[in-house]
């Protein structure tokens, strides 16, 4: 079928043949290559002629910081969060700085892991649901990462946002 061909479904005998335009997109961690620092250990190697069959490959950074934010203003919005209050607003603008900070690191290698849109939509989530708590809800979504990235990623925190302070409490 990723090449245009018609494939018959086993369980039912149907031939499916692809409609004008149609399209496979897929989406891969690892370009195919698999992980071997352990970060996508369900990411398998994918075999090169399987590979090819896809005609274009686009490499998706994370969004700008505006994008970013618009992301998750809305997912606020979504949760019924009041978009239109300066501190959730707020909060939101220095979630999506404070995650840029850390990706910038990133790629200068100076933490071995990243906050990606996904994990502020986590936070916005949980903020939602324990009563508007910057610090419960950074602090429960980040809990995944070892003690020490969790450490550096709440001090850069409270660099960020004068609200929470040094032992990331809500002031």
């Amino acid at each position: 079928i990723l090449e245009g061909k018609p494939v018959v479904v086993k369980k039912t005998g149907e031939t499916v043949n692809p409609a004008s335009g149609f399209n496979v997109f897929a989406t891969a961690n690892t370009k195919g290559k698999g992980s071997e620092d352990g970060r996508f250990t369900a990411a398998s190697i994918i075999d090169d002629a399987f590979l090819e069959r896809f005609t274009i490959s686009i490499d998706q950074k994370f969004p700008g910081m505006s994008i970013e934010k618009k992301i998750v203003l809305a997912h606020m919005n979504k949760l019924g969060i009041d978009i239109s209050d300066d501190y959730n607003h707020d909060f939101a603008e220095k979630l999506v700085t404070w995650a840029d900070i850390i990706r910038k690191t990133f790629y200068d290698e100076g933490v071995d892991e990243v906050v990606s849109t996904r994990r502020l939509c986590h936070i916005v989530q949980t903020f939602s649901i324990f009563g508007q708590d910057k610090t419960k809800a950074i602090n429960l979504c980040i809990s995944r990462f070892d003690d020490d990235t969790k450490a550096a990623f709440i001090d850069l925190y409270t660099k960020v946002d004068s609200d929470i302070d040094n032992e990331g409490e809500t002031e």
